[in-house]
């Protein structure tokens, strides 16, 4: 048995594919299919249903791709283990990051790349279901998402910041002249809102519910670019974390009401796998992580996000 073979039965599973694993790993497919015929006589067990296409692993074949996935990864913490005796931290990071955090990634990535930028780091747009995959299934070292909304499984996690909720809506709507409003009162205006498969607009549904209510949203996105652009065309509200003004700003003609009755944020923080010994890349990650002051970062960031609009505003 060598890597290689674990390389494309991985591939194999990813892909789904003979043809596609191939070329994933630049190879040609007979000599992926002959890699992999190999390691079933060498196992002796058939790993791969046959036929003339791709139709699923065995029994078997599941036991041996979750054993590969777990060698390949461990081999790959070995490389970086070594590579890091001899000149530093090394490798490629991959976090998964929900679309509601995309805003301050930056504040992350920019740390990390400063204390160890041989790292190449790779940061990829998922929901809260799709990060717990990834790092279950080694393809992510970490992920940014909710900590204390859904349950996690199998991970260590750190909190990094509290997300708060506001009403971002027409300056001339029926809010004008206000700071605060009720979910309830926003409840019953016109909303575009994150779609059921975000776990945002799940947080969203059950504060709702928690008051009695069932928002009926007149535009679903899945889309946070879409998302603030439709509240920018100023016949929508939105329900929203306030950091994702941080990226906007605050759009033309439009204000930014702090959600209350009830008042309520939810935890975001960094999750990595629980397994021992750990990858390099995500141990290193998640040790930074206490020292980054996301909170008071982001605070301070949106504060001068939002004031430069009123500046712009006094000016004309």
């Amino acid at each position: 048995m060598v890597l290689r073979q674990l390389m494309y039965v991985v591939a194999l599973a990813r892909e789904q594919h003979f043809a596609r694993a191939a070329k994933s790993c630049n190879v040609s497919q007979p000599a992926l299919s002959a890699a992999i015929r190999q390691l079933e006589a060498e196992l002796g067990a058939p790993i791969v249903e046959r036929g003339h296409s791709f139709k699923g692993f065995t029994a078997e074949g599941q036991t041996v791709l979750e054993y590969a996935k777990r060698i390949i990864a461990d081999s790959e913490g070995m490389r970086q283990d070594l590579g890091r005796l001899k000149k530093g931290l090394i490798g490629r990071l991959r976090i998964g990051v929900i679309p509601t955090v995309l805003p301050v990634v930056s504040l992350v990535t920019a740390a990390f790349h400063a204390r160890y930028p041989l790292v190449t780091i790779a940061v990829y747009s998922r929901t809260s279901i799709e990060i717990q995959r990834g790092l279950d299934n080694f393809e992510l070292e970490a992920g940014l998402s909710y900590l204390d909304n859904e349950p996690l499984e199998h991970v260590r996690s750190t909190p990094l910041y509290r997300e708060e909720y506001i009403l971002l809506t027409p300056s001339k709507g029926p809010f004008r002249g206000r700071d605060t409003v009720s979910w309830k009162e926003a409840g019953e205006v016109p909303l575009c809102l994150l779609t059921p498969e975000m776990q945002n607009r799940r947080i969203v549904d059950g504060i709702f519910r928690s008051i009695g209510m069932q928002p009926r949203p007149a535009l679903e996105t899945n889309s946070i670019f879409a998302l603030c652009s439709s509240i920018s065309a100023g016949h929508w509200s939105s329900i929203m974390p306030k950091t994702l003004l941080q990226v906007f700003g605050m759009p033309e003609n439009t204000r930014a009401l702090r959600l209350v009755a009830p008042e309520t944020t939810r935890t975001i923080g960094m999750i990595i796998p629980d397994r021992d010994p750990p990858s390099p890349l995500a141990s290193s990650l998640f040790a930074m992580a206490p020292s980054l002051d996301l909170e008071g970062q982001i605070a301070r960031s949106l504060e001068r996000k939002i004031k430069q609009p009123r500046r712009a505003a006094r000016r004309r």
